[in-house]
């Protein structure tokens, strides 16, 4: 395991190198989960490329600092980039974790050569949505919502073949410490990215699942079309994680992108 304290928060990361000269990739994370959703992803993407994954503010083994707006999550991540010694890297971002790429492209374009905004949109539910969460977090716990967010997160198919691993991630969710995720909550219903959207000029694919409950891909879609330029690609019988439920197609999806990076 490995940290480093940024911003006064102590971040838990993992690097996987790769030979001298490969791409990078930084994964960032959705909503009450940590880097390990993205396990099936990576280990199919190990050798070719070099892989950062960390646990945001109030999330995983990280600290949960004092307060985790947007701000916070993208100056985190710009700062352990920073740490790490890392410029122009694919931002691969699943949900918060897309919106936080997108503030990073916004303020730090240096730190970004490439964007895989998965499962996410420029802005991400309303105002009474998050509210509601907020308070049923805040006054009942995660174990209240965690049926209705995982039932977001994957396909009733896939929660029905594969109950030990959704028992799992249940486990991820409800473990997440409350601040955490109800601060992380506000960031979101915060954060709006239309305008910053349309003045990306990296290449950018976004990626939906066709049965997401949390970011359909009507979202994802208008995305595409504000971004310039924007591949958009959508997942047949797909939830909220693709790393999880479609580790392989996801992967496929990613390397056929940035193949064509390295041509062009």
């Amino acid at each position: 395991m490995h940290f480093a304290n940024i911003n006064d928060v102590n971040l838990h990361y993992q690097v996987i190198g790769a030979p001298e000269g490969k791409p990078t990739i930084v994964f960032a994370n959705s909503l009450g989960t940590d880097f390990r959703i993205w396990r099936d992803v990576i280990v199919r993407l190990v050798g070719d490329y070099s892989i950062v994954t960390y646990d945001k503010r109030g999330h995983g083994l990280s600290d949960l600092g004092e307060s985790q707006t947007m701000t916070d999550h993208v100056v985190d991540l710009a700062g352990l980039m920073d740490h790490l010694g890392i410029q122009s890297a694919i931002i691969c971002g699943v949900s918060v974790g897309g919106l936080i790429a997108q503030g990073l492209y916004a303020t730090r374009p240096d730190l970004v050569g490439a964007l895989i905004l998965c499962n996410t949109g420029m802005k991400i539910g309303t105002d009474e949505l998050w509210n509601m969460r907020i308070e049923m977090v805040e006054t009942k716990g995660i174990s209240e919502i965690a049926d209705g967010v995982l039932a977001r997160w994957f396909t009733k198919g896939y929660r029905e073949d594969n109950p030990a691993d959704v028992a799992g991630y249940a486990n991820m969710l409800t473990r997440t410490p409350a601040k955490g995720y109800t601060g992380t909550s506000a960031a979101i219903r915060d954060t709006d990215f239309t305008e910053q959207a349309a003045e990306i000029k990296v290449p950018t694919i976004c990626i939906a699942g066709d049965q997401d409950g949390a970011t359909p891909p009507e979202l994802v879609k208008a995305m595409a079309k504000t971004i310039p330029n924007a591949f958009y690609e959508e997942i047949k019988d797909c939830g909220h994680i693709p790393s999880i439920e479609c580790g392989q197609y996801l992967t496929d999806v990613m390397t056929a992108f940035m193949a064509k990076l390295t041509r062009e």
